[in-house]
């Protein structure tokens, strides 16, 4: 690693998280990729960066995020930031709750992502605090029928934010979130789709991974007061929006 400070991203293989891999190498940090099944795209991706490894593990597993930040605490001298970036967005409805989608939501989206927070805060080594950065999304505070356990996953993530910030035993570490709006295609929008939804925001423009990942990156430096969340995404979260905007598009 070289003296770098290390982060670890997890779904870094792909879409958003593989813009914050980035993102962290070019500024000079040691990158670990967490990927599920992206193996491929895990390990090229690794191959172009400066200093960077991938690791895999079942974020549906109750035990392997933790024991995979276990593992890496040992071994990484100046572990500094963790952004929970992986999850899950299936479709359900506010009028049909599916259970098999819901339970998958809760584990994946939010439980797992609390307890390996709760394992780096623990057990990580840093020089000058740690950062604990959680995905969220825009949702929080702009909701609607659409993808119902997804959104309320993410609710229950975004409320780990501050118990977490309230329970912590070093004054350096800082645990945040950051919540995007429309960015990247879903499920089966088409490129023409994807134009327009993606500008159903105040600012009518088109928020990039790159956005998110310039935010993640100056959440790392630690100068927003622990607790706080940062909304990137156009102003998408102030408007209130019927429906998700796969839809709206379609309209």
């Amino acid at each position: 690693m070289n003296g770098r400070p290390a982060m670890l991203v997890t779904g870094g293989a792909k879409r958003i998280g593989a813009a914050i891999a980035r993102a962290f190498a070019e500024a000079g940090w040691h990158v670990v990729i967490h990927y599920g099944r992206s193996r491929e795209q895990a390990e090229a991706l690794a191959a172009e960066l400066p200093s960077a490894e991938v690791f895999s593990c079942d974020l549906d597993d109750w035990n392997a995020g933790p024991a995979m930040v276990a593992e890496l605490a040992e071994r990484l001298e100046d572990w500094r930031v963790l952004v929970n970036c992986a999850g899950v967005f299936d479709l359900d409805t506010a009028q049909d709750l599916q259970p098999s989608v819901f339970e998958t939501a809760m584990r994946v989206n939010a439980a797992t992502p609390a307890r390996i927070g709760q394992a780096f805060l623990a057990q990580a080594r840093s020089t000058t605090g740690r950062r604990l950065i959680h995905v969220t999304d825009q949702k929080l505070e702009n909701p609607n029928p659409d993808f119902f356990s997804y959104t309320m996953s993410k609710h229950a993530l975004s409320s780990t934010i501050p118990m977490l910030s309230m329970a912590r035993t070093d004054p350096r570490d800082r645990i945040y979130g950051l919540a995007p709006g429309a960015i990247l295609a879903s499920h089966d929008q088409t490129e023409e789709e994807t134009e327009v939804s993606h500008r159903m925001n105040l600012l009518q423009r088109k928020t990039t991974p790159q956005d998110i990942a310039g935010t993640a990156l100056f959440l790392a430096s630690g100068w927003l007061a622990s607790g706080k969340t940062v909304f990137v995404d156009s102003g998408q979260h102030l408007l209130s929006q019927e429906r998700d905007v796969l839809f709206l598009a379609r309209q």
